[in-house]
């Protein structure tokens, strides 16, 4: 017996008038109780931690300028040794790892 592998199952059309069916008959939440919904969570957001502490701290990172033996790859934008330059076109060097 031949089965026809392009026609649409009976299941799958019950299954996907149920789905219908149940989204049709959801309670979904009106759009009034879902923005006070978001207005609430971002009246919480802030300063907090998951613990309930507050951080003070800040950040400081040195920033260590680019050295005349070193380069930007312009594929990867990691900053390479000389050593490591593949090719440069354009004005723009490339890294022997992005050369590969």
């Amino acid at each position: 017996m031949a089965t026809d592998y392009d026609e649409p199952r009976s299941d799958v059309k019950e299954s996907q008038n149920n789905s219908l069916e149940a989204l049709q008959s959801a309670n979904a939440p009106d759009a009034r109780s879902v923005v006070r919904d978001l207005d609430e969570a971002d009246a919480l957001d802030g300063a907090e931690t998951p613990g309930g502490e507050f951080i003070s701290e800040e950040l400081t990172v040195q920033v260590i300028p680019q050295k005349d033996d070193e380069f930007t790859c312009y594929s990867c934008f990691l900053v390479r040794h000389r050593s490591q330059l593949a090719r440069e076109k354009n004005g723009h060097a490339y890294c022997t790892d992005c050369e590969g």
